[in-house]
């Protein structure tokens, strides 16, 4: 009896041992911070949900917004052109026109106030449309798996894209003159 207990213990620790190594394993650059970005905005996303005062609403909304318009200008700048080549021309080319079809989603979004009609359902349909963005990039077989297989340095242009994105932080977080 205590020999299956054993066993069982045995295969657990393997098991566990084996998918550590597996995800353990450290992403390049590049892909570390477009997935933080995706886990950031996740989480913003659940976190809206839960809001009711129009203030916050607006507040977190726009957190959003600038996250995923400098999130978009990075991959579009940098992280797609460079990747070209690596990754299948057609993933490529739908991540594109996903990134038009949320920006203008978010044009939308900023030009209403959160007490208007619509406003929280397109907030969510926003969410809904980056959440399956984020599993074509994310998934096996996708955008980030097939640029690690490429030739690109991928931590090189993890530098470039952090050096950009906080060029665009900066610049797309003044505040507009009227």
């Amino acid at each position: 009896m205590a020999t299956s207990a054993t066993t069982a213990k045995t295969k657990a620790a393997k098991t566990t041992a084996r998918r550590t190594r597996r995800t353990g394993r450290r992403d390049p650059l590049a892909i570390t911070l477009l997935k933080a970005d995706h886990r950031e905005v996740d989480a913003w996303f659940d976190e809206y949900e839960q809001l009711e005062a129009d203030a916050e609403k607006l507040a977190l909304f726009n957190k959003i917004a600038l996250a995923l318009k400098v999130h978009t200008r990075i991959e579009e700048e940098i992280f797609y052109p460079e990747v070209r080549g690596a990754v299948e021309d057609d993933m490529l080319d739908e991540a594109y026109v996903e990134h038009d079809g949320a920006k203008k989603l978010i044009a939308e979004i900023e030009a209403m106030q959160p007490s208007e009609e619509y406003y929280d359902a397109k907030v969510k349909v926003l969410g809904e449309y980056i959440k399956h963005h984020v599993k074509e990039e994310e998934q096996p077989g996708g955008i980030f798996a097939q640029a690690k297989k490429g030739d690109e340095d991928l931590d090189a242009m993890g530098e470039r894209m952090k050096a950009r994105k906080e060029e665009l932080m900066a610049e797309m977080a003044k505040p507009k003159a009227n």
